[in-house]
Parts: C-alpha cells; sequence; structure tokens
C-alpha cells in the first residue's frame, strides 16, 4: 500500500467520513421506541462509548500505524486467533452495514439510499437507484486512496455543512422561525411524552427498555469512527497526522449526534407514523420537521445532502472492507491473493471481492427497503460492537505489555490518563450491549426470527471462529514480555515529519482542524 492520503484527508474522514444513514435515517426508529429523551440518553451512553474505544485504538494506532489497523496489533498483542476473529468480524460489519461495502455495512448503506430516493420518486423499481450507488462507490474506490480521500473529503464536507446547517435551522424552527410560526419549544416532551412505553410495558420497566432499544441503533450511527486505525496504514506523516484526529473525535460526538438527536427529539414527535421505516412512507426525521414547519423545496435539497451521505459512508465502508480483507491476508489469516497491488498501491483484488457483497443491496428491490436496512443495521451493529471489543482487548494486552517491558506510556505518540479505565468501559460495555441486542424477540408474543438472526448470528459465531482458530492453527495467547514493540518502528519513524507551514487560509484551517 502506498501512503497517499493527506492531513486535510484524514481531518475530514476522522471527523465525518461515516456519519451516514444511521444518524440521518436511523434516528426514526430511536426517536419511535424510545422518546426525545431516550433517543438523547441512548445517543450519551454510545458516545461515552465511543469515546473510550477511540483514545484505545488511538494510542494503539499512533504508535504502530500499520496496514491492518487493529487486526495486526490483535496478532502482536493477543493471539493470532484472536487476530482472525476479529479481521473477519470487522469485514463481515463493515460488507453488511454501509459502511465497508462488504458483507454487514455497505449494502445498509445503499438501500438507505433507495429508500431517501423514493422520496422525490416510488414509482422506479430501487435496482435503478441501487445500480447507480454501485457504481458510484466502486467507481471511487478503485481509482485509489488518494482518490476515495478528496472524493471523502468533499463528501464529509457536505455532511458536515448539512448536519450543522440542520441544527441550526432546527433551533430556528423550534423558536418558531419556520414559516408557520409555530413556536414548538419542549412540547413533544410533555406530549406525546419525554418516554415511550416500549411495546405497550407500562412504568419504569417500559421506559427502560424503550431507551434500551435506542442503543443498538446508536451503535449504527457510531460504527465506522474507527475507521482512522484502517487508514493509517495509507496516512501522510501518521505519527503526527493520527493523534491530531483522534483528539477531534469529541466534535463529532458532541456537535453532530448528540446535537442533532436532541434536535430531531423536539421537532418530531415519537408518535409520528413516518418515522417507521418498515412501512413505504418513511422519511429522515430532519425532512419531515422541515415539511411540517412549512419550508417548501428545501426538504428536496437536505434529502440530496442526506444521500451523498449514503454514497460518502458506503464508500468508506468499501474502503474500509478491502483494508480488513488486506490485513487479514498479510496476517496470513486470508487467501494471499487478496494482498496483490496495482503500481499506486491500490489492492484491486480485495476491492473487487468486497463490492460484490454490496449486491446484497438487491434486497430492496424484492422487499421493503425499510426493513431492509433494519436488518442490515443490526448485524453491522453487533458486528461493529464486538469489534470495539476486541480493539478494547487487544489494548488490555498492549498496556500489560507496556508495564512488563518497562516501557514509559508518555514517550508514545498518543497517550491519555483514563487508561486502562477507558478500555475496561469499551470492553465491558461493548459486550453488554452486544448480548441485549435482541432482547425484544424474548418479549410475550414478540417473536421474530429474522431479528432474532441478525441480532445473535455474529455474537455467536465470535466464540467459534476464535476456538476453531486456536485449534487450527495451534497457537496461544502472547505473552507480556513476548510482545513485539520494535517491528516496523524505524520506518515509521521515518515517515515522519514536520508539517509544514500553511500555505493559505484553507490550509491554515485544516491545520488547525487536527491540531
Amino acid at each position: 500500500l502506498k501512503r497517499k492520503l493527506e492531513n486535510r484527508h484524514i481531518a475530514m474522514i476522522s471527523i465525518g467520513g461515516v456519519i451516514g444513514t444511521g444518524l440521518f435515517v436511523g434516528t426514526a426508529n430511536s426517536l419511535m421506541y424510545g422518546g426525545p429523551i431516550g433517543l438523547l440518553l441512548g445517543y450519551i451512553v454510545m458516545g461515552t462509548i465511543v469515546y473510550c474505544v477511540m483514545i484505545t485504538l488511538g494510542e494503539m494506532v499512533a504508535f504502530l500505524p500499520i496496514p491492518g489497523g487493529h487486526i495486526k496489533l490483535a496478532e502482536r498483542f493477543v493471539d493470532p486467533a484472536f487476530s482472525f476473529t476479529l479481521g473477519w468480524n470487522y469485514w463481515y460489519s463493515w460488507m453488511i452495514s454501509s459502511r465497508l461495502l462488504t458483507f454487514v455495512i455497505i449494502p445498509a448503506e445503499i438501500a438507505a439510499a433507495a429508500l431517501l430516493i423514493n422520496y422525490w420518486n416510488n414509482t422506479v423499481n430501487n435496482s435503478v437507484w441501487v445500480i447507480m450507488c454501485f457504481v458510484v462507490v466502486v467507481t471511487i474506490n478503485m481509482l485509489g486512496a488518494g482518490a476515495y480521500g478528496e472524493a471523502e473529503f468533499v463528501f464529509a464536507s457536505i455532511k458536515v455543512i448539512t448536519i450543522t446547517g440542520l441544527i441550526i435551522l432546527g433551533i430556528v424552527i423550534d423558536l418558531g422561525g419556520g414559516p408557520n410560526h409555530d413556536r414548538i419549544g419542549f412540547r413533544y416532551w410533555k406530549n406525546p411524552g419525554p418516554f415511550v412505553q416500549y411495546n405497550g410495558i407500562g412504568g419504569a420497566k417500559g421506559r427502560f427498555l424503550g431507551w434500551w432499544a435506542v442503543l443498538t441503533q446508536a451503535a449504527f450511527s457510531f460504527i465506522g469512527t474507527e475507521i482512522v486505525a484502517i487508514a493509517a496504514g495509507e496516512a501522510k506523516n501518521p505519527r503526527r497526522t493520527l493523534p491530531k484526529a483522534i483528539r477531534r473525535v469529541y466534535i463529532r460526538i458532541l456537535l453532530f449526534y448528540i446535537g442533532g438527536t436532541l434536535i430531531v427529539g423536539l421537532l418530531v414527535p415519537s408518535n409520528n407514523p413516518l418515522l417507521q421505516l418498515n412501512s413505504g412512507t418513511a422519511q429522515s426525521p430532519f425532512v419531515i420537521a422541515i415539511e411540517t414547519a412549512g419550508i417548501k423545496f428545501l426538504p428536496s435539497i437536505v434529502n440530496a445532502c442526506l444521500l451523498t451521505s449514503a454514497w460518502s459512508a458506503a464508500s468508506s465502508d468499501l474502503y474500509t472492507a478491502s483494508r480488513a480483507v488486506y490485513g487479514l491476508a498479510a496476517s496470513g489469516n486470508a487467501y494471499k491473493f487478496f494482498l496483490k497491488t496495482t503500481r499506486n498501491g491500490l489492492p484491486y483484488v480485495a476491492v473487487l471481492f468486497c463490492a460484490s457483497f454490496s449486491l446484497l443491496a438487491f434486497m430492496a428491490v424484492s422487499t421493503n427497503a425499510g426493513s431492509v436496512f433494519n436488518w442490515l443495521a443490526n448485524m453491522s451493529s453487533v458486528a461493529g460492537l464486538m469489534s470495539w471489543f476486541g480493539i478494547s482487548v487487544t489494548y488490555l494486552r498492549f498496556y500489560k505489555g507496556l508495564q512488563v517491558q518497562g516501557i514509559d506510556r508518555k514517550t508514545l505518540p498518543y497517550y491519555t490518563n483514563l487508561q486502562p479505565y477507558a478500555a475496561w468501559w469499551g470492553a465491558i460495555s461493548s459486550f453488554t450491549v452486544c448480548l441485549f441486542s435482541g432482547w425484544s424477540v424474548f418479549l410475550k408474543g414478540s417473536w421474530n426470527t429474522s431479528t432474532f438472526v441478525t441480532n445473535y448470528l455474529l455474537f455467536i459465531t465470535w466464540p467459534i471462529m476464535y476456538v476453531g482458530a486456536r485449534y487450527y492453527y495451534g497457537t496461544k495467547p502472547v505473552a507480556p514480555e513476548d510482545m513485539d514493540f520494535k517491528s516496523d518502528i524505524a520506518e515509521i519513524v521515518a515517515d515522519s515529519y514536520d508539517e509544514p507551514p500553511p500555505k493559505n487560509k484553507t490550509e491554515a484551517f485544516f491545520q488547525w482542524l487536527v491540531s
């Protein structure tokens, strides 16, 4: 692989690269299940998990920014079998959801894109929109990391501008600044209420279950934050760029996710029928709010921006999934032909292999696109949560190795004083949310086979893959005193350099953004 991702690329990828339909569309179901307070609290809790996972990952990746990211790090600091399990789980999550365009994430984003396009025209078969999105995403990734970085820079900028504008617009509408001059305030927090009684269950139990239902969808919105780890192998000046990018993660969590969900809860009542993604008339909560306020033409503009976010997230998904496969092959956990690259450093075999799985999005053609989105979002959420669990476990072993070998963490390119507590919170909370992600099917009369399978398939296969890999490869956990903290360091240090002074105000802005 070649280091072609520049400082500004990493900056925008880390801030807005994977903001996608989880936030813009998936919040519809979350608001319907949890109510405005349940939605907000769910995203706050998940935000703490994400932040802990990111500072945990950031410490390791800033020290060793190698191709394969945390997949290769798991091989060094935990166990080759753990790397095998984490790597294939990570690949799976990006393939199905819409983050990696592979088996878990990409189809979800493309299916969501079809759902968004139906806002304008629901008479055209969804296969047309799936093909269009598929061509855009694959073309971007086949042009290489540099092209992906440029495209993501543009897409992420649009998303950042869009969500910022929507938050500002939401405040204006809430205070009565819309054409209908309806001052909403906290009206919907009173009626229909701050929480939703999940499935009609009364009391605190029903409200708690409604809040818990938000967590899995919130995880889908946040999954992909760790993409900077995978991009580390192709980032220029990684030891200086990556720590700066990690320090800006809180901007996305606080401004975009927490701010966005707060506004959605203020502007749209939780009992609005258009929030039901399984219906054929589902819309983004932001579009619902704008239409209700009586603002003409703007809903179509916003929907177009949301569509670019689906393309962007799907493009990021394919990029991440292909690099995950490359990392697996580099670790000996996938066929070596996935290591084939062009002269420009494009792992074309891995990209094409992962792109083929995006054809799962054609399920949106024969089935309601909203239902498909929910299925794929569940699958990618669970796989993503298990990846966070694996990252946190890897760090705990990394931390132990540093202690045993007498390496001072303060000498690392990036460290925080929250460790190892942040890693423990990331591991325990991710596992817990994953374990109870499909609890709703166990309620009386609520059994749903598709929900059970999409929530627990990966959770069940994780230990099976790990035990099977341990048996097949005959490996044992790496002892702390045997952990490798030296390989690749010389090459990484050689790739580090002082950033040149900015040539104009634009460069100065992006240099500040990641400083």
